[in-house]
């Protein structure tokens, strides 16, 4: 595998940013920001999608230990209806960014949509997480706090099967919401059955 790009700019603290969450029917969007050492390299570090869930959480341990600084930012489900999800993604990304220790001098996104953070230039990229490490990372570090948080809730509501769909629209996740109807984690502006019904809990 080719290693992902340690940078855009040499001569910039830069951070990666990306989110996880953001097509699922329940729980909230998550986002993560991390700055990486410029001798950062990593034989596994990939787009967190590529990785089994065991790679993700070795490799999450080995960024937390190098990185100059992370951050993960959670936006719930009421706050997501309230927003919309882009808004809401985009939000999660801010409040993580401004939870970093240190202060980037650029950001890398993830994706093809993003507003201006404070004065601190931004690049977007599409697929930047198969691209640069600093976004590949985030990536890794929202997807495996965003999962530990979906298996945590899944004991309250065992029936929707969270610990394995993590809140996705599987066939399992959409029958429990035809049979039993939604929890206070599911979001209500998402189209949560195929053929729309007004449900409550």
């Amino acid at each position: 595998m080719e290693l992902l790009k340690p940078y855009l700019y040499r001569n910039l603290i830069e951070a990666g940013c990306d989110e996880a969450g953001r097509g699922c029917l329940a729980g909230p969007v998550v986002a993560a920001a991390v700055i990486l050492p410029r001798h950062f390299r990593h034989p596994v570090l990939n787009d967190s999608k590529q990785l089994t869930a065991k790679q993700r959480l070795s490799v999450r341990d080995d960024i937390i230990s190098s990185a100059i600084s992370w951050n993960v930012a959670f936006i719930d489900n009421r706050e997501i209806d309230e927003l919309n999800i882009l808004r809401a993604s985009i939000k999660a990304m801010h409040c993580a960014i401004d939870g970093l220790k240190k202060e980037p001098q650029f950001l890398l996104i993830d994706g093809n949509k993003f507003y201006p953070f404070k004065n601190i230039r931004h690049q977007i990229i599409v697929k930047g997480d198969t691209l640069y490490a600093s976004i590949a990372a985030a990536s890794v570090l929202a997807k495996t706090f965003r999962d530990e948080y979906m298996e945590k809730i899944h004991d309250e509501y065992p029936a929707y099967n969270w610990k394995k769909n993590k809140g996705y629209p599987t066939s399992d996740h959409r029958k429990a919401i035809k049979l039993l109807g939604i929890t206070p984690y599911h979001r209500r502006s998402f189209t949560l059955l195929d053929t729309q019904i007004c449900l409550d809990f």
